[in-house]
């Protein structure tokens, strides 16, 4: 079995910034990408940004310029560099990574954390 865990969402002024980070665990052969999801109030689950094991990253228009997302392979861990935050960047934020098993590949959701931007 494995799961990823999220941590680093919380209260932020506009123009302020948080580091997301994501945490594979359990039985893991090897990871291939991981990425970002937000979920606003009333909206559609969006990507936000998604990394491929190379390190490849592919970010939202949304985003893009002020988000960065990063991964430490060795950690088995991906982080979300959030700059300039505006208030409609206040959702909840989940992380996914497809993780092969020695068995199969699992694709993983976190239980999500709140980033909320506000003054």
């Amino acid at each position: 079995q494995v799961q990823v865990e999220e941590s680093g969402g919380g209260l932020v002024q506009p123009g302020g910034s948080l580091r997301l980070s994501c945490t594979a665990s359990g039985n893991i052969f090897t990871i291939n990408d991981m990425g970002w999801y937000r979920q606003a109030p009333g909206k559609q689950r969006e990507l936000v940004a998604s990394i491929r094991a190379s390190g490849s990253a592919n970010y939202s228009p949304s985003v893009a310029g002020r988000f960065t997302i990063s991964r430490d392979n060795a950690k088995k861990t991906v982080y979300l560099q959030m700059n300039s935050l505006k208030p409609e960047d206040t959702a909840v934020y989940y992380c996914l990574a497809e993780i092969y098993t020695p068995e199969t590949l699992v694709t993983s959701w976190g239980q999500g954390t709140q980033v909320t931007v506000s003054s």
